[in-house]
């Protein structure tokens, strides 16, 4: 076990922190609840396809952590989006993909059960991905759930292509799969976003919000200081390390100064992925906690002493007590 508290600096201006709380709207008229309209929207697809982007830019905030690697999202997040009468719940789906291990099949189990439990289902599409093997065995998958659920299809990426390949796209997909409605958007960019969130808005059924109007997400702060940990590894570490590591909340600690201490364990396969995730002297976990700290403060809006313990565990992926842990159900 490696015990290394970060460096105390507080140099570090996140770009944008995992967050539960949109800001207060002082004009904000309450709403009758006879008005109110709510609906649940499983957001799908393939690892990196956007997803998590899509689901941020939607809700106005950074309610899922984000990465250029796929199978970031690990568990179904689910952002609130209000919007006048209506309240549209996004679940924030793993990426679909074929499984070898326990996680991986708890994963494409939570992404399928967000389908099930969905009034209305996005299909996110990397447009410049196209039609690929992973995404041909998702639509055979949602064509045994066709008519269950409205579908519809949201091209991402768009952007990065030349327009003239969106229709033929757009048509084979149509070809494959009946959808309502059809979108062309650039998560990242925001382009097309809006009429999407508009229509959304308008989707829902009537029917009492299922959150406080100034919710944005439903994660405990314990699995958001996690998640933000797990970001960090994602981005400082390369090839095998990402992919095999998880990480615990052990420990939160109130102090009496108004601080708070986190404590978290990092899990991973091996003692060599230990090693690369620490770093010659500690110095890549300290990055990571720096980092990682530098979020919680600006999230919490106040100081935070955070711990990070790495530990090498052979087979964490394939133990049921750390599937749980991570916000899984165990799906054999």
């Amino acid at each position: 076990m490696t015990n290394l508290p970060p460096d105390e600096a507080d140099d570090h201006l996140p770009e944008g922190p995992l967050s539960n709380k949109s800001q207060p709207t002082p004009d904000k008229q309450p709403v009758d609840i006879r008005d109110q309209r709510c609906g649940v929207v499983a957001v799908l697809g393939a690892p990196n396809a956007g997803k998590s982007t899509l689901v941020n830019r939607i809700a106005g905030a950074k309610v899922s952590i984000v990465s250029p690697k796929p199978q970031t999202t690990r568990f179904r997040i689910r952002a609130v989006l209000t919007e006048g009468p209506a309240q549209v719940v996004l679940t924030d789906t793993p990426g679909i993909f074929r499984p070898r291990r326990r996680l991986d099949r708890a994963m494409v189990a939570a992404a399928w059960g967000g389908v099930q439990d969905a009034d209305l289902a996005l299909l996110v599409v990397d447009a410049r991905a196209g039609i690929t093997e992973t995404l041909a065995g998702i639509i055979g998958g949602l064509k045994k759930a066709a008519g269950r659920v409205p579908l519809w299809l949201v091209l991402n990426k768009t952007d990065l292509i030349p327009p003239e390949r969106l229709l033929p796209l757009t048509a084979e997909l149509n070809q494959q799969l009946t959808f309502a409605e059809t979108f062309m958007v650039s998560a990242e960019k925001g382009s097309g976003v809006a009429k999407l969130q508009q229509m959304l808005a308008a989707a829902v059924p009537m029917g009492p919000w299922l959150f406080p109007d100034d919710d944005l997400s439903d994660l405990p702060d314990r699995m958001l200081a996690a998640e933000i940990v797990r970001e960090q590894i994602l981005r400082q570490t390369h090839q095998e390390v990402p992919h095999h590591a998880t990480v615990e909340t052990e420990q939160w600690t109130e102090n009496q100064d108004g601080s708070v201490r986190i404590d978290c364990t990092i899990y991973v396969g091996r003692a060599s992925q230990k090693a690369i995730l620490i770093g010659d002297g500690g110095t890549r976990i300290k990055e990571v906690g720096r980092r990682a700290r530098g979020e919680l403060q600006h999230l919490l809006d106040r100081r935070v002493h955070l711990f990070l313990n790495v530990k090498d565990r052979p087979g964490w992926d394939e133990e049921r007590a750390r599937i749980r842990a991570i916000g899984l159900e165990d799906a054999g």
